[in-house]
């Protein structure tokens, strides 16, 4: 049995190694929305009623300095200045977002009126959704025509409605997941009748948006992190959880319909009576200085994923779509 473990990724905001694995690991791949993945080797092909697997992994993650361009409504580019090639791959009716439903559509181009600012836009996405979109955490994730009737939404629900409001006119998105260190943080979930047992130990899971807003480039969204929104809609972006947090990027999710997924993932759980135990964790290393030059040097995290089997237990891992639901 073969099964695939996301890395998480590496970038100028981090850097993160596979310290070890309780099975062997083999090739590395990406997957379709560009995330390394590693392909991990089990000692059968199937597991039988009343038999488990257990198996671990584990992440040194460094975390470096984080900070956004100073961002302002009088500097921002116009939807004309973003670039066609970024529209074509960034505003598809590409996995969840649903860009090409009436309803959606309506209410986008109502909110945005005939502004093209690309910054006083996604201003308005934002006032829009915090003013209309409570927050609701469920075990499940929406589609954001499912956000907007049900008017509830956690972190990744609120973060696609913003994503599908960007790519509706034109404004290039994506979600981005991650977790955050919590170090006070230790809970325990069951979901999907059940059939998940979830165990966090100061971290949880999140979801934010990233849209490109010219001339600055990416920039992230971060609608459900920041309490102060309504007064000041733009902290959504200068005081995301990625900016002011100890955050980790584990993936992104730019064309896969990680919803359905999720469903199915869950229908396929309670159909063959399959049930997981899985307990995530993060542990701060020694922060280390630079007396010499007096200076903070980047915090050191290790990261474990532990999913322990008991009676009919089995785990996939890597595939983080679905531990967003619901830290």
């Amino acid at each position: 049995m073969e099964k695939t473990a996301g890395l998480f990724m590496n970038d100028t905001w981090q850097t993160v190694y596979l310290l070890n694995a309780s099975h062997p690991v083999g090739e590395i791949q990406t997957d379709t929305d560009g995330n390394p993945i590693a392909f991990i080797s089990f000692p059968t092909s199937k597991i039988l009623y009343g038999e488990n697997i257990t198996y671990q992994i584990a992440y040194r993650i460094i975390l470096k300095s984080r900070s956004l361009p100073p961002i302002s409504e009088n500097q921002s580019g116009t939807l004309n200045e973003i670039n066609g090639e970024l529209k074509e791959k960034y505003c598809r009716a590409k996995g969840p977002w649903q860009v090409e439903q009436d309803e959606l559509r309506d209410l986008a181009f109502k909110i945005a009126g005939n502004e093209t600012n690309v910054l006083v836009l996604l201003k308005k996405f934002i006032l829009w959704i915090k003013s209309n979109i409570d927050y609701e955490s469920q075990d499940l994730p929406k589609y954001p025509i499912e956000t907007i009737k049900s008017k509830k939404g956690d972190c990744d629900d609120q973060a696609n409605l913003l994503i599908t409001f960007c790519r509706i006119i034109g404004i290039p998105a994506y979600l981005q997941i991650g977790c955050i260190y919590l170090p006070q943080r230790e809970s325990e979930n069951i979901i999907w009748e059940g059939h998940w047992m979830l165990r966090l130990t100061k971290m949880g899971w999140h979801g934010w948006a990233v849209v490109y807003v010219p001339p600055w480039g990416w920039i992230p969204v971060d609608l459900t992190y920041v309490p102060r929104i309504l007064s000041d809609p733009l902290s959504a972006i200068r005081e995301a959880a990625i900016i002011t947090h100890a955050t980790v990027q584990y993936s992104n999710v730019i064309e896969t319909d990680y919803i359905a997924s999720s469903r199915s993932y869950r229908e396929f759980l309670l159909s063959n009576g399959f049930k997981i135990y899985e307990h995530d964790a993060m542990f701060e290393e020694i922060e280390k200085y630079s007396e010499r030059d007096n200076l903070r040097l980047p915090r050191f995290y290790a990261f474990i994923c532990l999913s322990v089997s008991s009676s009919n237990i089995v785990k996939a891992t890597g595939i983080r779509e679905d531990l967003i639901r619901k830290s």
